[in-house]
Formats: C-alpha cells, sequence, structure tokens
C-alpha cells in the first residue's frame, strides 16, 4: 500500500470491528457485531469489505466457501494518518490552535490541562 487515504465512515465502521477482533474475520463477524445495529444487509457489508480490499485496507483468502480477512492497515496507523490530516486541514499543524478551540468550546477543562501539562513535563525529562 502506497499511502494511507481517508476512509468513508462506513468502511470505518467495519474497520472499526476488524481492528477490535483477533485476524481473521469473517463477514458473520461483522454482521453480527455491526450489521444489526446499522441495520445493513449482508450484501452491503460484503461490498464495504470488497472496497476495502481494493483500497489496501484488507487482505482476503478464500476458505471454502467462506472468505476470511485480515487487516492491512493497523488502528494505530490510520489514527495517526487521521489526526495528522486533521491537525493540518484544520488547525494548520498548530496544538495551541486546537487546544485554544477545545478549550473555549468547553471541551477541555482546566484540569485536563493541567494533565497535558504534566505529561509534557514528564517527556521533557
Amino acid at each position: 500500500m502506497d499511502a494511507i487515504k481517508k476512509l468513508p465512515d462506513a468502511e470505518f465502521e467495519i474497520m472499526k470491528v476488524v481492528w477490535a477482533n483477533e485476524p481473521p474475520i469473517t463477514t458473520g463477524i461483522i454482521m453480527e457485531q455491526l450489521g444489526k445495529e446499522k441495520e445493513w444487509k449482508a450484501q452491503t457489508i460484503l461490498t464495504l469489505m470488497v472496497r476495502l480490499v481494493e483500497r489496501g485496507f484488507l487482505r482476503t483468502e478464500k476458505n471454502g466457501k467462506e472468505r476470511t480477512y485480515f487487516p492491512l492497515v493497523s488502528k494505530e496507523d490510520y489514527l495517526k494518518f487521521e489526526t495528522g490530516d486533521f491537525m493540518e486541514r484544520f488547525h494548520s499543524n498548530s496544538f495551541a490552535s486546537l487546544v485554544t478551540t477545545l478549550y473555549d468550546g468547553k471541551k477541555i477543562k482546566d484540569s485536563d490541562l493541567d494533565e497535558l501539562a504534566k505529561w509534557l513535563k514528564d517527556r521533557r525529562d
């Protein structure tokens, strides 16, 4: 896979289930854990799985009548990509801009800032 690309929301939902389970994973597992909640039909899940294979997020193997899937992109790598993309697009890679936005929007408390300051101090020592 050359570079990670942003996933549409539905495909990201599938990947969250893939990452939460020990590989290999089957469409049955996805259906059981996500299909009922989202009211997706089996064909919808199969289509999303094929797209994830085409995008390079999953590898598939056929075992008899059943297909199994293996993640090719880790959750950590994808979250690093998404976070970096978000920081660049919305905050010009400025951590101060992110924190200011969260603080002014009442999404971060003083205690969170104290915890962050401690984390930064521990990293410098």
